[in-house]
């Protein structure tokens, strides 16, 4: 139902192509809100727009010295003037386009003055925004207006996604919404492996039957891999793979361990870390400075206990349409650890997606300032190199990266500028937000001020999966959310019982 909501005006900058202002009628000056879209009647079409600012104005109260002299003397306005009649509110407008002949075209005329301004009809804004009905994933619901945000999946997730948010603002939730709108897709419109990175244990309850009917079991669609079980096998590693994880090796070592590797491959395809340490430790070849200083290096890695002659979970096994294996990063404390363990497993990934060995699938990396930092040095980065070439070739061969951060300005900026959407819920850090405004095209300075006083659970999407940034309240889960969180207080008060 399309409902009027005031008059365009004449203001000292318009009405001009990029801008415009109406004011709102009486009966509707608290159901206007920033962020909601309208619609004006113009010759050639529809001309669609978003309200970014609303002002309340009052004649009386225009003059700060006339308003200051009738308070000293004890005497309200209101009483002796009818100041309440003269108040009122006015929206102020950015044009998206004017729709003609089921498409947009750019406004170059704006609309005339007195022209009436409505709601949007709601087909229309599903088709303007670019939501698809059936088979879209349905991640919450427009603000202001009672439409279901339904994003195509080739939209959001091909050219990636990123979600960043300030810690408590609903980033995992969201997530996890993302995550049961891709477990319950329908064979027959799509469906994608998930792999997640999970560094902080927030997923496991999907593995958890629900305690009543409430909610939906996913158990049989998620598996949990912690990461005292994972072990990288080490005859699936090149020797340049192996010399990644060492970014201080030489060149000549790097040229020596290639030697060891061909060697050991030679008498046994399935060999094992310390099969390759005694290679490099009894090869009289190799000098004996060189030997020993790819020997330390070499037991360096050894000492971290991930690598072994099988691989756990096997990538090439586990990995399935509709399903989601979850990498459970939460008792693995080193940050060395834990990018090695992401660069193998994602570089697996893309050469297992590459030769068809997998389905498409979507690597969703929890905290992901860890993995792919801003700034740092190759040695505090060995997963970043993999995570880039993700967000530059991915697309082509069916694999999707999600990178969820709760410090974008400590995120590579060359992997933040290569996700085609992002999906931003409450950040107050203005250095957060400046590095958010530099990666992203659309995000104007209006959206800017928004983000930082979204409440939780709101989110503002931009970019490639809608045709216009949104705000947008994410949906409710269908998945239950078990674990508990005790308050401070109560933690140690049971403690100290």
């Amino acid at each position: 139902m399309v409902e009027e909501l005031g008059t365009v005006i004449t203001t000292p900058q318009g009405p001009n192509p990029f801008d415009f202002s109406f004011v709102i009628d009486e009966k509707h000056s608290e159901s206007v809100h920033c962020g909601e879209f309208i619609s004006v009647s113009v010759r050639n079409g529809v001309l669609l727009g978003t309200i970014i600012d609303i002002i309340k104005t009052n004649r009386y109260f225009s003059r700060a010295e006339s308003v200051r002299e009738y308070e000293r003397g004890g005497v309200s306005l209101n009483a002796i003037f009818p100041a309440d009649r003269w108040e009122f509110m006015i929206a102020r407008v950015k044009p998206l386009g004017i729709y003609s002949e089921n498409h947009l075209i750019r406004v170059t005329n704006p609309p005339s003055p007195g022209t009436k301004v409505y709601t949007m009809e709601k087909t229309l804004l599903e088709e303007v925004l670019g939501f698809k009905s059936e088979s879209g994933l349905n991640l919450g619901q427009l603000n202001f207006h009672e439409i279901p945000v339904k994003l195509d999946l080739t939209r959001l997730l091909q050219k990636h996604v990123a979600i960043l948010a300030m810690s408590g603002a609903g980033k995992s939730y969201a997530t996890a919404v993302l995550l049961e709108e891709l477990l319950l897709r329908h064979k027959k419109h799509g469906r994608l492996a998930v792999i997640l990175i999970d560094v902080h244990g927030e997923y496991d309850s999907f593995t958890l039957q629900p305690e009543n009917g409430e909610f939906h079991d996913f158990s049989e669609r998620v598996k949990v891999f912690p990461s005292p079980f994972i072990s990288l096998q080490t005859s699936l590693l090149t020797a340049y793979q192996i010399a990644h994880l060492l970014p201080q090796i030489s060149p000549i070592q790097v040229r020596e361990l290639q030697k060891a590797f061909a060697n050991v491959r030679k008498t046994n395809k399935n060999f094992t870390f310390q099969d390759l340490i005694n290679e490099v430790e009894h090869n009289d070849e190799i000098k004996t400075q060189t030997r020993d200083a790819l020997t330390s290096w070499l037991f360096d890695l050894y000492r971290l206990h991930l690598f072994d002659s099988r691989e756990s979970p096997s990538l090439d096994q586990e990995i399935e349409p509709g399903k989601c294996l979850i990498i459970d990063l939460s008792e693995t404390l080193n940050l060395r650890k834990k990018q090695i363990i992401v660069y193998y497993i994602a570089q697996r990934l893309f050469w297992l997606r590459k030769n068809n060995k997998i389905p498409p699938f979507l690597l969703i990396l929890e905290e992901a300032h860890q993995f792919v930092p801003e700034g740092a040095k190759k040695d505090n980065a060995i997963s970043r190199s993999i995570l880039e070439t993700y967000a530059r070739e991915g697309r082509k061969f069916g694999a999707a990266l999600c990178l969820l951060s709760q410090r974008p300005v400590k995120l590579s900026t060359t992997v933040l500028s290569q996700c085609g959407t992002h999906v931003i819920l409450r950040i107050t850090n203005p250095n957060d937000l400046d590095h958010i405004r530099q990666s992203s095209e659309q995000i104007t300075r209006e959206s800017l001020e928004m983000i930082s006083s979204l409440p939780v659970g709101e989110a503002l999407i931009t970019g490639v999966a809608v045709n216009h940034p949104i705000f947008m309240k994410v949906r409710k889960r269908k998945s239950s959310d078990q674990r508990k969180f005790l308050k401070l207080d109560e933690v140690a008060k049971e403690f100290d019982k």
